[in-house]
């Protein structure tokens, strides 16, 4: 479960609140769109959710966990189960697609052959098999997006965060990678997902969280 009591965050260089006495309950399994225009705080509630950013004030409880008081070298410990889409792919160009899924499973210390099988798995579930040799650079917009989504899959994360995962994509590539986000639902992680779409969330209705200027104005199931 997620859940966030009277947080509030804002930046030095604005004085307005990212988000402003947000309290909200997110229970296991779930999936949520987190909805508003820009700026929001769309995308810094995903990054306190792993602690990209710290709270100015508030607590923020994972899996009963306050991560609001977690230390720096703790914090890999909790994005070793949050699987993170980010907007612009974050990608590394000068690796395979291979070696950008396996990334985070070095990092935990796994075995080649279970590098090697689990990497293999996630591209084939995403669709992706046939170009593990390939770069991000010689591979479509939708590519890559699938691409970031099985980094995010491969280390079975309790949490999938996305921020903005099909905001440049057409309409049947992101079809696409709406199924794998409700795959991942569907085997038990619970998905966050901020977006503008609101054909997706027509399409598959799910809980809707909406942000504006930093507040709670909305928190219902169509």
């Amino acid at each position: 479960m997620i859940q966030l009591y009277n947080v509030c965050k804002s930046y030095q260089k604005d004085s307005s609140s990212a988000l402003h006495n947000l309290n909200l309950k997110i229970p296991k399994g779930d999936f949520v769109y987190i909805t508003g225009p820009s700026g929001a705080g769309k995308s810094t509630l995903l990054k306190l959710l792993y602690c990209a950013e710290k709270p100015n004030r508030g607590q923020i409880l994972v899996n009963g966990q306050n991560i609001t008081r977690m230390g720096t070298r703790h914090i890999p410990y909790l994005r070793r189960r949050t699987g993170i889409v980010f907007q612009d792919f974050k990608l590394l160009e000068s690796r395979t697609l291979f070696e950008n899924v396996a990334f985070p499973l070095e990092v935990q210390g796994k075995k080649r052959y279970e590098i090697s099988n689990k990497v293999y798995q996630t591209l084939k579930h995403v669709g992706l098999h046939g170009k593990l040799h390939k770069y991000p650079l010689q591979l479509s917009g939708g590519e890559q997006q699938r691409v970031a989504i099985a980094r995010a899959l491969v280390i079975d994360p309790l949490i999938l965060l996305a921020d903005e995962p099909t905001g440049n994509l057409d309409i049947d590539v992101t079809l696409d990678i709406f199924d794998l986000f409700k795959g991942a639902n569907a085997r038990g992680t619970t998905v966050l997902l901020a977006t503008h779409n609101r054909e997706m969330i027509r399409r598959f209705p799910r809980r809707v969280i909406a942000l504006d200027q930093g507040q709670l104005v909305e928190d219902f199931t169509p």
